[in-house]
């Protein structure tokens, strides 16, 4: 996405197909007259860097020193015990979800618990 450099709108693109007279493309802001001409191939290759679960929402490493251990599994070393919090995320009909931190590598995970 590119923005215009006068107003900070978003540009849009206006492609040679769409009749253009001098068949070239064009990033035009339709806010002000800012035209940006395309003479070359235009590729911006941006990673997505996916966020990881944080664990300072739970309340830092101090709250998971004082969560209660259970039997679990876990996913990543398959370790067999693992720090549990229960929280209420959704609307008070939908069951509870329950957090897990794995002991030994502290991976995390969660589980939506069964309704009665």
């Amino acid at each position: 996405m590119l923005f215009c450099p006068l107003c900070a709108n978003m540009l849009l693109l206006e492609s040679a197909s769409d009749g253009r007279v001098n068949n070239q493309s064009q990033f035009y802001c339709s806010t002000c007259a800012y035209v940006f001409r395309i003479n070359n191939k235009v590729t911006t290759k941006v990673p997505l860097l996916r966020k990881q679960v944080d664990s300072d929402v739970f309340g830092g490493d101090e709250a998971w020193l004082q969560a209660e251990q259970c039997e679990a599994e876990c996913g990543k070393c398959h370790h067999k015990r693992a720090n549990f919090m229960e929280i209420q995320v959704d609307t008070i009909d939908e069951p509870k979800t329950s957090y897990f931190k794995c002991i030994k590598c502290s991976f995390l995970w969660s589980k939506k618990k069964d309704t009665l």
